[in-house]
């Protein structure tokens, strides 16, 4: 494996791992691959999508995208019929806001690019109905600062959805989260947080949270395998003839439980409208 002296760019990093044959299958579950035309697509009728669609609802609106990378979620929104903002910091043709503008014009779907950092956006108050972060709060430079501004630019009863978020059990198991990840020796980017931390910095920006689902609650925590996935392994370990018959309750429970450095967890939320819960 080649070896690295200092740490290199996200683009780079990416590129790194596009180029190594046994990483083939990961690089498509992260939606790397290319054509990006092609990978956004794929992303857009993936049972994550589909999960994270369901839990929006059919509200429309404005829409910003938080942390957007190569688009392909900023993408979903607009073709699902969201006025779409993509914020993005990195310029990178590849995994920025390069990436999403070329893919925008490829495609004729309308998004608005704003190459910005998430703890100050460039936005007015109460301007979205929609804010989307994928994979994005445990690279907050700031998280309750992040969290802030989401919640400033919704506006009263606005949807906050943040997904897939790296969770720690115990500060100390940041390390083997850290030493695990295969682009962060790389890149140097990557970070997670307790759970009660994300929820803090949620709830105390005044976005009253709707659902927390844990690794084994949701198809978006566990794409690119599925709940049913999910329900035919334990049946195989437990010998039991009809994963069908195995309850998403039981799931949701022993999603709980689990430990590992680095667990994905999602977020769903609203911002109260007038000081008070919004479905009240």
């Amino acid at each position: 494996m080649q070896s690295f002296e200092a740490q290199i760019s996200w683009e780079a990093a990416v590129r790194w791992l596009k180029q190594q044959p046994e990483m083939e299958e990961l690089v498509r579950a992260c939606f790397y691959d290319d054509p990006l035309r092609s990978a956004a697509d794929r992303y857009y009728h993936s049972s994550e999508w589909e999960a994270v669609r369901n839990l929006i609802g059919s509200t429309r609106g404005r829409a910003l995208d938080v942390g957007s990378g190569r688009g392909i979620s900023a993408y979903s929104l607009a073709r699902d019929g969201w006025q779409t903002t993509a914020l993005e910091p990195d310029a990178s043709q590849e995994v920025g806001a390069g990436a999403i503008r070329s893919l925008a014009e490829e495609t004729g779907v309308i998004i608005e690019v704003v190459e910005k950092w998430g703890e100050e956006l460039p936005f007015a108050s109460n301007a979205f109905d929609l804010v989307h972060c994928r994979q994005v709060l445990h690279h907050a430079h700031d998280l309750a600062q992040f969290c802030r501004e989401a919640a400033r630019v919704l506006k009263p009863g606005g949807i906050f959805i943040a997904t897939r978020e790296h969770v720690l059990s115990r500060p100390e198991d940041l390390q083997a989260f850290l030493d695990s990840h295969p682009l962060h020796r790389l890149y140097g980017g990557e970070n997670a947080f307790l759970l009660k931390e994300y929820t803090a910095a949620i709830t105390s920006a005044g976005i009253r949270l709707t659902k927390v689902l844990n690794p084994w609650e949701s198809e978006i925590n566990l794409y690119p395998e599925t709940m049913s996935d999910l329900k035919v392994y334990i049946a195989r370990k437990l010998l039991l003839p009809f994963p069908v018959l195995i309850p998403d309750w039981l799931l949701a429970w022993r999603g709980k439980r689990i430990d590992s450095p680095g667990r994905l967890y999602s977020f769903l939320g609203k911002k109260g409208v007038l000081g008070r819960d919004t479905d009240a």
